[in-house]
């Protein structure tokens, strides 16, 4: 696949309280030599302690009325209190209801439009809150199911021959349910399938409930569509960028550096490239690298040019590896050169082949079977 690069005019956990402890630092009764003293000390806590214990029968209505009971505590020195995710759920809930703010009535509707993007893990902690949530949060869950066995279908996967038409029926049943984790799938696979208004419809659908991969996919789309609506694309992919998405935070640098579907700004562009280069994208590497190279939204460094430079060389950006071979040979470190030129080479940048061969002319036989050792080992780095 031909890559785009620098464009020409994208539970359950227990809380535990500190032992009690005795932190007064006052005298005990008993180490009193004055017994007058130490009766008359006696009973004014006495009777400090029972004006405490019984407060006006307002104030026990209401405490009655609102708060939750606590577990009794058997042994200031020896035990903990411990709280299950349950018990604590509960109890937060009758705080809420005590302040007029009880969750467990937000409508179905609205609870399952904030949850439709959100993972199984997310989905099984929020159905603990109450039992109407768990209620309300079934057929997300159910989504989920259908989202495995999609995927399952689609990859051939845990045993399952691929078969995309039992992937594509997994997706819409989990999009039917709420999900847009398997609309965004689905949208995918009718537009892989020649289908692309029904995948801009899925994709339409995610994005309106704030899914970010959704919202990069439909920006995406409408730069690929016939017509291309790039003033749209520009709106869902600053969308997804803003929320973190940096594909989307890569797409939307390119339109900012091209002028499409917004007027040209090459220092918006150089800021959402660093951004997408942060979060791990490959090709927003190399852009980046370029934007200090030129001092193109960035001020000139070489070595902020050099550095993401040769981090999309080791995650295997071609082109990175051919400039990167040549900075390096530049600055004579030959075998390094050697290494990343044939890198390039292999995949594809054929115009290394004649600064290779005059690297291999200044090194011994043995330093270029060494870098052609290091070329064949090599692997490249995660990327995104």
């Amino acid at each position: 696949m031909e890559q785009r690069t620098w464009p020409v005019q994208r539970d359950g956990a227990h809380f535990s309280a500190l032992p009690l402890v005795n932190i007064s630092g006052s005298k005990d009764d008993d180490d009193d030599d004055d017994p007058n003293r130490r009766q008359q000390r006696r009973r004014s806590r006495h009777h400090h302690h029972h004006q405490q214990q019984q407060p006006p029968p307002q104030v026990l209505r209401t405490r009655n009325s609102h708060c939750a009971k606590l577990p009794t505590i058997h042994s200031a020195s020896s035990h903990r209190i411990r709280f299950s995710s349950r018990w604590f759920s509960s109890f937060s809930s009758t705080q809420s209801m005590a302040e007029g703010h009880d969750f467990s009535q937000l409508p179905f509707d609205v609870l399952t439009k904030i949850a439709a993007s959100f993972t199984l893990p997310n989905l099984r902690s929020a159905s603990l809150v109450c039992r109407s949530w768990r209620d309300a949060l079934r057929p997300l869950r159910e989504s989920m199911l259908f989202l495995r066995w999609g995927k399952r279908f689609k990859h051939g996967h845990a045993g399952v021959r691929p078969n995309l038409q039992k992937a594509l029926d997994s997706f819409l049943k989990g999009a039917a349910r709420g999900s847009t984790l398997a609309m965004v799938d689905a949208g995918l696979l009718y537009w892989e399938m020649g289908h692309k208004d029904k995948g801009i419809a899925l994709y339409q659908r995610a994005a309106a409930l704030g899914d970010p991969a959704a919202q990069c996919n439909l920006g995406i789309s409408y730069l690929q569509a016939e017509p291309a609506d790039p003033k749209e694309a520009v709106k869902w992919l600053y969308e997804a960028s803003v929320a973190g998405h940096i594909r989307a935070q890569y797409q939307l640098a390119l339109c900012l550096h091209q002028g499409r579907g917004v007027e040209c700004n090459l220092l918006e562009a150089a800021k959402w490239y660093l951004r997408a280069a942060e979060g791990g994208y490959v090709r927003a590497m190399y852009n980046t690298s370029l934007c200090y190279s030129f001092g193109e939204g960035l001020a000139r460094n070489h070595r902020q040019a050099r550095k993401w430079m040769k981090r999309a060389a080791d995650r295997g950006h071609s082109k990175a590896q051919l400039e990167h071979g040549l900075g390096l040979f530049s600055e004579g470190e030959m075998l390094k050169a050697l290494v990343y030129l044939e890198l390039a080479i292999r995949a594809g940048e054929t115009s290394a082949e004649h600064v290779k061969n005059v690297v291999l002319q200044q090194l011994s036989a043995s330093s270029r079977d060494r870098a052609m050792s290091l070329a064949d080992n090599w692997r490249a780095l995660p990327s995104r």
